[in-house]
Parts: structure tokens; sequence; C-alpha cells
């Protein structure tokens, strides 16, 4: 469950983007086709001091807000043993040569 840490009360509009930097707020325009890249501006100060382990962002009511990070990922999935796939593969290769010794 997110925290809030500062009630700002920004309008959001669908036309940008939104990130915390530095305890402020910056509104960035989306990228559309055909359109350069353009500047990020500054939106309000948050008066925020962000520490580590925490994700900032602007939530739906337009307050900065924040999560404790997950540190880790996932967990990777297990390597297949070698000597299994050995054994696969032998036994590809005595089925295909008991066909050609057949013909």
């Amino acid at each position: 469950m997110a925290q809030k840490v500062a009630k700002l009360g920004i309008q959001r509009d669908n036309n940008y983007l939104y990130y915390i930097k530095g305890g402020d707020v910056w509104q960035v325009p989306r990228k559309r086709p055909g359109m350069k890249k353009q500047k990020a501006s500054k939106l309000a100060d948050g008066g925020v001091t962000m520490e580590g382990g925490f994700i900032y962002f602007l939530d739906k009511t337009g307050d900065i807000s924040r999560v404790k990070a997950a540190v880790g990922g996932q967990k990777r999935k297990k390597k297949v043993r070698r000597a299994a796939t050995k054994k696969k593969a032998t036994k590809a290769r005595r089925t295909v040569a008991k066909k050609a010794k057949r013909r």
C-alpha cells in the first residue's frame, strides 16, 4: 500500500508523463508519431527528501506517494541436467540407426 508523502492536488493531463526528481514534480509531453522529443518542465516543488529503498510517484489524486521498492526480482528457473538431455539424444540416434538398417 502506498504512503502519501506530500499533498499537492495536481490536476493530471493524459498528454503528459509525470515523475518525481529531487523531491519535485516534473512533466514531459508524451511522445507521438512524427513529433520530436521535447524537454521536461518542472511542474511543482514537492519539498520532499527522497530516501533510498522507495519508489516515488504521482498518484491518482495528484499527490506524491511512495512504495517500498522490491529488491531481488524473480527467482530463476532451475537448469535442466545435461545427463537427461544426453539420454534423449542417444535414444533418438538409436531409433534413427535402427530404421536405416531395416531399409
